[in-house]
């Protein structure tokens, strides 16, 4: 659009401007929609255009635009919408094809962990630190058994076998590290939401897809269990598949999983790493064939029998992308995504990475804000400038307020420094991703687009509904008065009530004139014809007008037999048992069609009212440049 000025008015409403920039973005992405190559001409095009302006200035004087109803709609549209135009897809797409690459690799690793609050202190973060690192030299010099024997008390330090997984099977930070970390190495430490932790890597290997199995579980003895032995339990069961009792019978009769007994056993499909028993999972996946069961095995539950009833691989990535997106929108990644959204937004907006006003708020804070009885002193001074997103400004007040609000969020483990570090770091990106949400329109054209053609289609439906539909459908008397005024445009065309046979075959279409001439029934001759599961006849029957699909265009008007027309690459002959002349329809017979008509001169006349009613002038001078944009695009 070179030769045309963004400033470029194609034609006013009543001095409302309407620009050539919008006519033609409009032109060209309905070009393949409209049917009539008269309404490509560009100043056939400029009719409807002024038409639709004019309809959308109607709407807005009749104030359809605040309506609540309307409101609502447009407002829940627009929101969903900015969800696709708020962050950066290419580190979404990044992380999907990170995810993807991961869930076709396995890892086996076992890690040892330091909990730690994430709210801890900065004495206690330290100290845990220290002891996290003390543990991963003494788990290179001693080994990891040793180790797991000396610390690990299941409440502040966890040594732990994981066997194998993929990826979101761990939070994301873990899995970073694990398939960051080379097979033999020991990761250096890192942290979680749970603490910090070092993870040893002992295997890799691709992934195995998933598998669904059906299993037979025998618990363990709980102590004062007076059942028999459950390993003795699970071989007589396996004796009897063996006799060729029905798995699914037996996992129904005595398996104690109750949550699949029920279905004989089947579990929903699973991979490496998802389950909580590695020696299950191992069972399963070591299945071969379809059908194959397992001699039984111990876990920590029990003992088990699996029959494999499927197994699958990976898929390609296009098969299950809009899956991985969704996990990784919901998973822990899903911090970066946010977090790279809030630096792309600090550097757009301006907005320096120092808050030098944070050390005034942590020095007004006291011992009350613990008790939630903390207020801003008497001599704060609210209006001074705090923050500046582009070009809107916060006030010491709107931040003040804002950590008043939070004071149950924090205990007295927390530093009045931390607090107010916390809280700015989330009045910011709520200021941030408010500011974007709130300009998004300005700052993204398509956005802006999409959302106006939207905004103005909900003000032409609820138009069109009120002044055309409404009025057609439900306005008996002028609808009786319209048929009565137009009965010439409602007339049935000669019609024949006919049997017609159809077929490839001339053959076949021969033998059925014959049989319809000695008044055999349909059915009859289906059945003679229509054998061994083959049609080679089909049959239309009722009243037919001039011109219907199943007629060829010479077809005679006559009652009786037909000739035989070659007709649609193959045959029909017709039987006529009356011909109908050409007769006026009832009211009810041509209501739907008087209603469309209705409802269109209802239109064109209400649009002459329009024209009449607004003044439309057009810039002639642009508009030639628009002709000339267009033919030579």
């Amino acid at each position: 659009m070179a030769q045309i000025n963004s400033e470029d008015i194609l034609f006013t409403v009543d001095e409302t401007p309407v620009y050539a920039s919008e006519f033609v973005r409009v032109y060209n992405k309905n070009l393949d929609l409209v049917k009539d190559e008269s309404q490509k001409d560009v100043d056939a095009y400029l009719q409807l255009f002024i038409n639709y302006k004019l309809k959308l200035a109607e709407a807005k004087s009749l104030k359809l635009d605040e309506k609540g109803s309307y409101k609502r709609e447009l407002k829940s549209y627009r929101n969903q919408l900015a969800q696709n135009y708020l962050t950066d897809n290419t580190v979404t797409d990044e992380l999907i094809e990170e995810a993807y690459a991961r869930t076709k690799t396995e890892v086996k690793a076992r890690h040892i962990l330091v909990r730690i609050d994430e709210t801890a202190s900065a004495s206690d973060t330290l100290a845990a630190y220290m002891k996290i690192v003390k543990l991963r030299n003494r788990l290179i010099d001693e080994g990891f058994d040793t180790v797991k024997k000396d610390v690990h008390d299941g409440k502040t330090i966890f040594a732990e076998d994981l066997g194998y997984f993929s990826a979101f099977k761990m939070v994301y930070s873990f899995e970073n590290a694990a398939y960051k970390t080379q097979v033999g190495d020991v990761s250096q430490p890192f942290r979680t939401r749970f603490g910090y932790h070092v993870v040893q890597v002992l295997d890799k290997r691709p992934a195995r897809g998933t598998v669904t199995v059906s299993h037979i579980m025998v618990e363990k003895n709980k102590e004062g269990d007076t059942i028999s032995d459950p390993e003795a339990r699970i071989n007589d069961i396996y004796k009897k598949l063996n006799q060729g009792e029905s798995f699914e019978s037996l996992a129904k009769q005595f398996s104690d999983d109750k949550s699949s007994a029920d279905r004989g056993g089947e579990l929903s499909p699973f991979s490496m790493g998802q389950l909580s028993s590695p020696e299950f999972e191992t069972a399963a996946f070591n299945l071969v064939i379809v059908g194959q069961v397992s001699e039984p095995f111990k876990t920590n539950f029990g003992w088990h029998i699996v029959k494999l009833l499927d197994k699958k691989p990976v898929p390609p990535l296009e098969e299950i992308k809009a899956e991985l997106e969704e996990k990784v929108k919901q998973d822990s990644r899903s911090k970066i995504i946010d977090e790279t959204r809030i630096q792309n937004l600090m550097t757009r907006y301006k907005v320096p990475e120092d808050q030098p006003a944070l050390s005034y708020f942590v020095k007004i804070l006291n011992t009350n804000y613990y008790k939630q009885t903390w207020e801003l002193p008497k001599k704060f001074t609210g209006d001074k400038l705090f923050l500046t997103i582009d070009t809107k400004t916060y006030s010491y007040q709107d931040f003040g307020d804002y950590i008043l609000k939070r004071q149950p969020l924090f205990s007295e483990k927390v530093s009045f420094s931390d607090i107010i570090d916390i809280s700015y770091k989330t009045f910011l990106e709520d200021a941030l991703k408010t500011y974007q949400d709130a300009n998004l329109e300005n700052e993204n054209q398509e956005f802006a687009d999409i959302v106006g053609e939207y905004r103005d289609g909900l003000l032409l439906f609820d138009l069109m509904e009120t002044e055309i539909w409404n009025a057609g459908s439900r306005d008996t008397v002028a609808l009786q008065a319209f048929y009565d005024a137009n009965k010439d445009n409602y007339y049935w065309n000669k019609r024949i009530d006919a049997v017609i046979a159809s077929s490839v075959s001339r053959k076949d279409i021969k033998k059925a004139a014959k049989l319809l001439k000695k008044d055999v029934s349909i059915d009859n001759i289906k059945a003679k014809l229509n054998v061994n599961d083959e049609i080679h006849v089909i049959f239309t029957t009722g009243i037919l007008e001039e011109n219907h699909q199943s007629l060829p265009e010479d077809f005679e008007f006559e009652t009786g037999m037909s000739d035989i027309y070659e007709f649609n690459d193959g045959y029909i002959v017709s039987k006529v048992k009356e011909v109908l002349p050409k007769t006026l329809k009832s009211y009810d017979e041509a209501k739907g069609s008087v209603i469309s008509d209705f409802q269109t001169d209802k239109e064109d006349r209400w649009m002459q009212d329009l024209h009449a009613k607004y003044t439309v002038s057009v810039n002639e001078s642009v508009l030639t440049k628009v002709r000339n944009l267009i033919n030579n695009q």
